[in-house]
């Protein structure tokens, strides 16, 4: 069976984006971008793939699956497939989507991904966000956060659910050099 990994960025305090969904507060420093691009290369846009020469398949996962706030950073940039090296899908009921590398989950994102995990293939990247990851948290297998050395004090939760309490097993941790933590969990 595949498995579900929601693989994010998030500040100290929790949040993986502005309260606009916007990115830029989280300091992307060498390291960071030498530990992506040769452990999870694939997790990586298809146009920053370009401008650091990377190719090939993925190590890790063959499929990502975003929500319609994610999939708007691409669309405002002028991309309508931002990951063309992996099986897209995006989540969303409002966003009408045309590229036919894009495929739509109108409704019922957990029976959705429940049916993804049953295919063959390899792992699947869940890309955010935040309301989304709450609604999967029962199918996410295993969580990989890089905590960046910044608090934001406000903006888009790691998991937009409510109080939920839900116990994780560590598996693995790594401090890169600029102080990003890379935490590995098992749910």
């Amino acid at each position: 069976m595949r498995t579900l990994t929601y693989y994010v960025g998030a500040s100290l305090d929790g949040f993986i984006a502005d309260p606009d969904g916007g990115l830029g507060a989280f300091p992307i420093s060498p390291e960071v971008v030498d530990h992506i691009a040769g452990e999870y290369p694939e997790t990586l846009p298809g146009q920053a793939r370009e401008q650091l020469g990377l190719s090939g398949p993925g190590r890790h996962f063959d499929t990502v699956v975003q929500g319609r706030g994610s999939y708007a950073l691409a669309l405002d940039a002028g991309v309508t497939s931002p990951y063309p090296h992996l099986k897209q899908y995006v989540v969303t009921s409002t966003l009408r989507i045309e590229d036919p590398d894009v495929t739509v989950i109108p409704s019922d994102p957990v029976g959705a991904i429940r049916a993804l995990k049953q295919q063959d293939g390899g792992g699947i990247y869940l890309a955010g966000g935040g309301n989304l990851a709450g609604q999967l948290l029962g199918e996410i297998d295993e969580l990989i956060v890089k905590v960046y050395p910044v608090v934001l004090g406000g903006g888009i939760p790691l998991f937009g659910t409510g109080f939920s309490p839900t116990s994780l097993t560590s598996s693995t941790h790594r401090l890169l050099a600029d102080g990003t933590a890379v935490l590995s969990y098992q749910l």
